[in-house]
């Protein structure tokens, strides 16, 4: 019987062998009625020495350990490249995803309601569309005014600003300097041409990505349980299925909350924007306070513009400067005060996102995606914390309370 042992464990691995020889050992014990034995030591010898080999590691060396992380280097370029190259599918593909999984605390109270799939995300992506279709139509109209007066507006800017700007004696700028020169006023009127036909051709690709988002995020909001289903059923184990549906739900929960509290709250700072707008004298209130609910949704670069051109529009219609500069103030104060204390304490600080990562979030996909990466930083931010709080869940420091 030792034989046959012996022989079926040599065909297995070197575990394999030490299960064997500890069984044998454990029987030769019992049967001796507690006798120790020369075989029975040398069994437990052998059982030593092959648990020790089979649990011992290869060392690797620096240039082992370079190499990986050189290949791991490549695979991220090359995987960015490809992301940069395929931005015209990817951008609308992205912003879907992104969206059908805010709309996800929306989809599973309408599925409470008894509304079919189908119709919740034809329902859900109609209402999108709608939304969309609104804020453009409410810009088109004080857009292509300002377009209309673009080269009046322009001279207006000049001719307010040349006093402040002549005074910073290190900028050289003079009033022939917008005269002549590459920012001339003949050079963008014989350049508007040119800017036309740059427009007309970036029109027909940004259809084409409006039409693809529309379908994707229709056919993802129709199509998202299956899809959570076959996600969860790719891993094996339960522990990783769990951990799975943990993710899922949590980056559902964290994008829905999260910018359901965000409109709700940069819609009342649009009202507010509105209000200083009109009563600070400013032309066309109702598109300012449309591009301050639009730009609050991206931190940082989205206040600085919105301060920047309030500055300037003040300036151009008030002579004197400090009423000019007073909407522009007014509203960075209101800013300031909403997100620093309305917006943490409604939100919590468990959501509390490090703001120098999310500025870098921010440059980055900009320059990968232009400005729908701007608007996809914050969200992307907030799938990569949850999923890494996820994962670590079980690795986070606990406190230590003094003795």
């Amino acid at each position: 019987m030792f034989i046959k042992a012996m022989g079926s464990g040599a065909t297995g691995s070197g575990m394999d062998i030490a299960n064997g020889i500890r069984k044998q050992a454990r029987r030769l014990a019992v049967a001796g009625e507690g006798r120790s034995s020369a075989w029975v030591d040398a069994l437990r010898a052998d059982t030593e020495r092959l648990d020790a080999s089979s649990t011992r590691r290869v060392e690797k060396d620096g240039l082992d350990i370079a190499s990986a992380w050189a290949v791991i280097g490549i695979f991220l370029v090359l995987a960015f490249a490809g992301v940069y190259m395929m931005s015209i599918i990817l951008i609308p593909v992205t912003l879907a995803v992104v969206v059908g999984m805010i709309l996800g605390l929306a989809a599973e109270r309408l599925s409470k309601l008894g509304v079919p799939r189908i119709l919740n995300a034809v329902l859900l992506s109609s209402a999108v569309a709608l939304v969309i279709f609104l804020i453009i139509n409410s810009l088109a109209g004080p857009l292509a005014t300002l377009a209309q007066e673009g080269p009046d507006v322009f001279q207006r800017t000049v001719d307010r600003l040349m006093p402040y700007l002549e005074r910073i004696k290190w900028l050289h700028i003079t009033p022939q300097t917008f005269e002549s020169g590459p920012i001339s006023m003949n050079v963008l009127l014989e350049n508007s041409a040119n800017v036309l036909h740059i427009l007309a051709n970036s029109l027909t690709p940004a259809i084409v990505q409006g039409l693809l988002f529309f379908a994707a995020l229709l056919l993802f909001l129709a199509g998202r349980i299956s899809l959570r289903k076959t996600i969860i059923m790719t891993f094996t184990t339960r522990t990783s299925r769990l951990t799975a549906i943990r993710i899922i739900n949590g980056v559902e929960q964290v994008l829905g909350f999260y910018f359901a509290t965000a409109a709700l709250i940069y819609a009342g700072l649009g009202v507010i924007m509105t209000v200083i707008a009109y009563v600070g004298g400013m032309s066309a209130p109702i598109l300012w306070g449309i591009f301050a609910f639009l730009s609050s949704f991206v931190p940082f670069v989205g206040i600085t513009t919105i301060t920047t051109a309030l500055a300037i529009a003040g300036i151009i219609t008030h002579d004197d400067i400090i009423f000019g500069l007073a909407p522009a103030v007014a509203f960075f104060s209101v800013h300031l005060t909403v997100e620093n204390l309305v917006f943490p304490s409604v939100m919590g600080r468990q959501w509390e996102l490090n703001p120098f990562i999310v500025f870098l979030a921010i440059i980055f996909w900009t320059w990968m995606w232009g400005a729908v990466g701007a608007m996809l930083a914050l969200p992307l931010s907030l799938i990569v914390m949850t999923v890494v709080n996820e994962l670590f869940l079980d690795e986070k420091v606990q406190p230590q309370l003094p003795e």
